[in-house]
């Protein structure tokens, strides 16, 4: 039912079969359903794929090695590393929950490239691996431990690997044994 009312110089329309309360959510669903009909169209089509996520190189031997010689020659190609005091490693010295043990690895080298964490008796020592493109080599996570074991942090810069290691104390529900 169409009803014309008098305004001041002209007639306002009022359709009393609309109602104006679910009018709106009406158009709104209407409009989301398209375009969510449209992206799982164009996404079928492998238009929205994420390439750039995709195209990342998983380093999985790495992760899978069981000795860490084996993990630092499949995540770098080499597993020549020399010490150096330009890493500093800080870590406790005693992890009362060896579920989450703390760790920060600095290195003051030029181009740091990658920094990667080893735990040496974890079933498959390789613990975190971040890369890096003109940022400061800074590398801070958390980490399990399966056992006491040293914790090794590789550094490469300037195409070489250089590591700091330090031993970590694991003890069985913090009792201190």
């Amino acid at each position: 039912m169409i009803v014309l009312l008098p305004a001041s110089d002209s007639f306002r329309i009022i359709n009393f079969l609309e109602d104006p309360v679910t009018q709106h959510p009406r158009r709104t669903f209407l409009k989301n359903s398209l375009a969510t009909a449209v992206l799982v169209a164009v996404g079928g089509t492998g238009l929205l794929s994420p390439h750039r996520a995709l195209a990342a190189d998983w380093p999985k031997d790495a992760f899978t090695a069981k000795k860490l010689e084996d993990a630092v020659q499949a995540l770098f190609g080499s597993a020549t590393i020399s010490p150096s005091a330009s890493i500093k490693l800080k870590a406790p010295a005693q992890a009362e929950n060896s579920a989450q043990v703390q760790i920060q690895v600095s290195a003051e080298l030029p181009n740091v490239e990658a920094i990667a964490v080893f735990v040496e008796k974890n079933p498959s020592p390789l613990v975190a691996h971040a890369s890096f493109s003109g940022a400061e080599g800074y590398f801070s996570a958390r980490m399990k431990m399966a056992q006491t074991s040293d914790v090794v942090a590789v550094v490469k810069s300037g195409g070489k690997l250089y590591s700091a290691r330090q031993n970590i104390k694991v003890t069985v529900g913090g009792c201190g044994g």
